[in-house]
């Protein structure tokens, strides 16, 4: 099932891997074209992280918008800042937080942090992955509307970058994805977030479709979005609490967790458009969501929730 118009493919389980057309590339991972030995390294020998990350498993941030965020995230470990002097003066009070090191550099030394080809503005930030956000503790602090995404094996940081921005431009609580199957919030995500990455939760879980049933408990309607569905997303009814589920662009929603949604939903596109990018698809249907059917209902959408510091 799909949301972006892609020929309908059978049925896979839900243990299977994650699909071609959604997998990372070469430069979003760091790491070396198909067939060479080793990854690429930096001028002067040294090695560039995969993906952003260094062996300690930190992750190299960059990007005003994304280090920015990092740094005023009060849940997000920061341990050293690689800046200009001008990227440094462009983020301004961020970076006065106890214990960061700053170091200002060259261009060039900022690049050897990161992957080959990074667009880092002059900064890289060193950080630890942020801490786990159960799904329960997400659930009790929404209000009476609330509005969250589901991801089904949406690999592509880029892709996932690009939702987790709109999702926070559209006012969404919460994203949900599987532990496993699911782009990593590295470098390449945060960039294509503009900061998003570290303003709206992201919840991870093991198992989707039982994730989808603790939410139906909860009272929240889910919608999937499938290319081939009889009704457009448009002429759903408004509802206080709902899940938004979009698939990867290959093969869309696994058939587990699309049978465990109320209803499916389609965006209608011209017919010399045979499907849109995921991170596309989701921006109109959220546009839809939170901005049309409410008009139907008797309240307009809340601001979302924020986290509470750990």
């Amino acid at each position: 099932m799909s949301a972006n118009g892609e020929e309908r493919k059978p049925a896979r389980p839900e243990s299977r891997e994650g699909v071609r057309g959604d997998r990372p590339t070469q430069k979003e991972r760091g790491g070396a074209p198909a067939g060479a030995k080793g990854r690429p390294a930096a001028r002067g020998g040294r090695e560039r992280p995969a993906g952003g990350r260094d062996p300690g498993g930190h992750h190299w941030y960059y990007g005003i918008h994304a280090v920015r965020a990092a740094l005023q995230n009060p849940r997000r470990t920061c341990h050293l800042l690689l800046a200009t002097k001008q990227a440094l003066e462009r983020l301004g009070r961020a970076v006065e937080r106890p214990g960061l090191e700053i170091r200002i550099v060259s261009p060039r030394e900022v690049a050897r942090v990161l992957p080959e080809g990074a667009t880092h503005q002059g900064v890289a930030l060193k950080v630890a992955p942020l801490p786990p956000v159960p799904l329960e503790r997400i659930l009790a602090i929404q209000g009476p509307r609330s509005l969250f995404l589901m991801l089904d094996q949406i690999t592509d940081p880029r892709n996932m970058g690009a939702i987790l921005r709109t999702a926070v431009a559209m006012g969404v609580n919460a994203v949900v994805v599987q532990e496993r199957r699911s782009a990593e919030l590295n470098g390449a995500c945060a960039r294509a977030a503009a900061g998003a990455v570290d303003m709206i939760p992201v919840v991870e879980v093991v198992n989707l479709t039982r994730a989808l049933l603790r939410l139906k408990e909860a009272g929240y309607r889910v919608t999937g979005l499938d290319a081939e569905a009889p009704t457009p997303i448009e002429a759903l009814a408004d509802a206080p609490r709902r899940v938004l589920v979009f698939g990867s662009e290959g093969s869309g929603i696994r058939r587990l967790v699309g049978e465990t949604c109320d209803e499916l939903a389609r965006i209608t596109t011209d017919p010399r458009m045979e499907s849109l990018n995921v991170s596309v698809a989701a921006g109109i249907a959220l546009y839809v969501v939170r901005r049309v059917l409410p008009r139907t209902g008797t309240a307009a959408a809340p601001e979302p929730q924020a986290v509470p510091a750990s």
